[in-house]
Order: C-alpha cells, then sequence, then structure tokens
C-alpha cells in the first residue's frame, strides 16, 4: 500500500513507519519537527529510518499539516490507499500555556487531513485519539459506548472533537474512519516530556522526581510495540457502514480503545522503573495537577472483537526494554 503518516518523526510515527517498511509498504511521512521537545531526538528517529533496508520506499518531507495550501498539493500529487495521522500537539499541561498550538495543530490541521482524504477518495483514514477524552468519567474501565462530554484539558478538547469531525466526513462522503484512543504509550524512541522518560533520566543522575498525586494515580500503560501492531491490523480492516443505537446515520466510521486492560498505580510504574535501573528513586510527591486525571482504564472487548488484538506487553517486559534502550543512547552521547 501506499501510506501517508503524518507526524512520521514522532513517537508513534517513527515506529509505525519502521514497522511499514518492514512489509515492503511505500511509505510518505510529513512532520513539521516543531520544538515542543528536542527536535534532536526526532532527527535521531529519521536518521534511524535512514538506516532501514528499505528506505528507498520512504520520502519525508518537512512540512505542518495546518498549512492547507500544502496539503492540497500533497494529497493532489499522490494517490494515497491508506492515511494515518499522528501529527498533533500533544500535552495536557502544555495546553494550558499555549491554547493556540492545539487549535492550528489539531483541529485546523484535521480539517485538511479530512478535506485531503475526500478530494482524493482516500480508502482509509486511521487517526490518532486520546483516552483524555474520558476525562473524569466515573465508570471503569472505560469503553467506547460511554459518553465523552467532559474533557478537563483544551488537548481532551480537541481530540473529542477529532472524533466527531470524522463521523461526519463519514457521513457525508463515506469516507471509512477510524479513531484509536491511545492509553498513556511507552517505549523506546518516546517522548522526553512523558513522565517514564523523565523518572529514569532523574533516577539515573539521583535527582529528585515530581510524582502527582502522591503516586497513586492509575494509568492503563501500553507498550510501543502493541501500539504500532494494533494500529496495523487497523488499517488492514478498513471499516464498512455502521449502525449503533443512537442514531439512524450508518457512516463507515469506528473507534477503538488501545491500553493495555490493566491499570496500575503511577508508584507501581515508578517501581518498576527502579528496579530495570537497579536505582531506587527520590520522590518529591505533589498534588493533582489541572487537567490530569485519576485513573485510565481501558475496556478493549471492541478491539479484540473486530481486531482480533489486545496488548498483551506487560509493564516489567517493556519498562525493561525502555532503560536498556535509555541507557544505550546515553553511553553511545559520551
Amino acid at each position: 500500500m501506499k501510506v501517508l503518516v503524518t507526524g512520521a518523526a514522532g513517537f508513534i510515527g517513527f515506529h509505525l513507519t519502521m514497522a511499514l517498511l518492514n512489509r515492503d509498504d511505500e511509505v510518505v511521512g510529513i512532520d513539521n519537527l516543531n520544538d515542543y521537545y528536542d527536535p534532536a531526538l526526532k532527527q535521531l528517529r529519521l536518521d534511524e529510518i535512514a538506516k532501514h533496508s528499505n528506505v528507498s520506499n520512504f520520502e519525508f518531507i518537512k512540512a505542518d499539516i495546518s498549512d492547507r495550501a500544502f496539503m492540497e498539493q500533497l494529497f493532489a500529487d499522490n494517490s494515497f490507499d491508506v492515511v494515518v495521522n499522528l501529527a498533533a500537539q500533544a500535552g495536557v499541561r502544555y495546553s494550558l500555556e499555549n491554547p493556540h498550538a492545539y487549535v492550528e495543530s489539531n483541529l485546523v490541521g484535521f480539517v485538511n487531513i479530512l478535506e485531503g482524504c475526500r478530494h482524493s477518495k482516500v480508502k482509509h483514514l486511521v487517526y490518532a485519539s486520546s483516552s483524555s477524552v474520558y476525562g473524569m468519567n466515573v465508570k471503569q474501565p472505560f469503553s467506547t459506548e460511554d459518553r465523552v462530554d467532559y474533557p478537563i484539558s483544551l488537548y481532551a478538547a480537541t481530540k473529542k472533537s477529532n472524533e466527531l469531525m470524522a463521523h461526519t466526513y463519514s457521513h457525508l462522503y463515506n469516507i471509512p474512519t477510524t479513531g484509536l484512543r491511545f492509553f498513556t504509550v511507552y517505549g523506546p524512541y518516546g517522548r522526553p516530556d512523558m513522565a517514564y522518560y523523565k523518572f529514569t533520566k532523574a533516577i539515573l543522575n539521583g535527582d529528585p522526581i515530581d510524582v502527582y498525586n502522591n503516586g497513586v494515580m492509575k494509568r492503563d500503560f501500553t507498550y510501543i510495540d502493541d501500539i504500532v501492531e494494533g494500529v496495523i491490523r487497523v488499517m488492514d480492516k478498513t471499516p464498512t457502514p455502521h449502525k449503533n443505537k443512537y442514531s439512524k446515520a450508518q457512516p463507515p466510521y469506528r473507534l477503538y480503545n488501545i491500553g493495555n486492560n490493566n491499570p496500575i498505580t503511577l508508584g507501581d510504574f515508578i517501581a518498576a522503573i527502579e528496579s530495570s535501573c537497579g536505582q531506587s528513586a527520590v520522590r518529591n510527591l505533589l498534588p493533582m495537577q489541572p487537567g490530569d486525571v485519576p485513573t485510565t482504564y481501558a475496556d478493549v472487548n471492541a478491539l479484540v472483537r473486530e481486531i482480533d488484538f489486545k496488548p498483551a506487553t506487560t509493564i516489567e517486559s517493556g519498562v525493561k526494554t525502555f532503560v536498556d534502550w535509555y541507557l544505550r543512547m546515553e553511553s553511545q552521547q559520551k
């Protein structure tokens, strides 16, 4: 297939691109290489892609999905079978400080993606949503059948908006779309703004770590390889018209949770990092931060039933793989 991957130099985009090249797909990757976190890591990911034996199947373009003229030309120049939209302004707390960045990338950019798919007859649009859309929902585990009308961060609101926009385009223009609500993704080449990355660095340096909500909030941590396998399986299963109990509309539209279906406390996750590092953390216990939620817990029954997949990497295995990668990167830089 010919696949457009937006956010190709990002954490998930990088791993997905490598997996697609492994199976001989042709990939066009775009990324704006912004400085939300160190662009050197994004370049490192691109350098790794450049080493791939099938790199001739990969074209990288530095661009922003919010650039309407560029996006229109990109879709006019290519016939993509599948589009995977992973480009977005990430981060919950950052959205409190820079709301316009989320509007430009997550809303304007997503409209440009939808319009491109509409006018070029893309066979399937797969896009990243987030567990943050569940906000502080009381019912556990979170199900895609639950109402998600109460986001507590602008980031979450933009992701909910993406789902609504995709549903509209699926209904109006018969574009098959699938949204994936990711649950706290971690692993090698991960984002350095994520807690597990910061914790590993601090523990190895002997620095204290900030532990919010006293370490008792729970997360459904999901290892990157599980996420990528789930994305690829979803890519290969184009949705057909689908009805639900709430609407007479029957668009080719799906939503899935991708989570480990086994939430653990932040304290236990830190303990797994300590074990892999062979060092103890100095914990600075702090209250919950604005925009954070106490628990994320994925109901993945729909993913298992319709895609025949369930994430299964244990925290111990996933964390050890990440820490081993981190130590290799550190040794190479010395």
